[in-house]
């Protein structure tokens, strides 16, 4: 089973997306947020925030101790961080799950939970098989309401 590393873990947006993703992924969620020490012990690690100059390094670190083969990134500050090291991660063989351009997509916070989201690479949707963005997106999102187009979903 391949292994997922989604970021913000302790956030709902983080745990709706490992819902949806633990039948297919064997899911660990990533936080600089404090959460209680027992949670190290089951599928929760701890990383700096995005800001931190080392964050891609302990990221990357993190994924390769877990063996991960994805990362998924859902806040704002890390995107510019991962963005500049996807090559390294690639090199290491983890998928970056972020648009290649990081202004070609609408961003929206906190989807509404009615909303159905997609985690996608490269337009393809992870959980089942189908192309849902011709656009060749990645990360998690949702269709715009004319059902063209992806927006972007992060928690932050």
């Amino acid at each position: 089973m391949e292994k997922i590393v989604i970021t913000y873990g302790t956030r709902p947006l983080a745990q709706r997306i490992g819902r949806m993703l633990t039948p297919r992924f064997d899911v660990v969620f990533a936080s600089a947020e404090t959460f209680p020490d027992i949670l190290l012990r089951q599928n929760y690690r701890q990383i700096p925030t995005g800001v931190n100059p080392t964050y891609a390094h302990e990221l990357l670190k993190t994924c390769l101790d877990e063996q991960a083969d994805y990362v998924l990134p859902l806040g704002k500050m890390e995107l510019a961080p991962l963005h500049e090291a996807r090559i390294l991660f690639h090199e290491y063989g983890i998928e970056v799950l972020q648009p290649v351009d990081l202004a070609e997509f609408f961003i929206l916070k906190n989807p509404p939970i009615e909303q159905q989201l997609y985690v996608c690479r490269e337009g393809v949707d992870l959980l089942h098989g189908e192309k849902i963005n011709d656009a060749g997106f990645s990360g998690v999102g949702m269709l715009s309401d004319s059902e063209e187009d992806m927006m972007w979903c992060l928690a932050d």
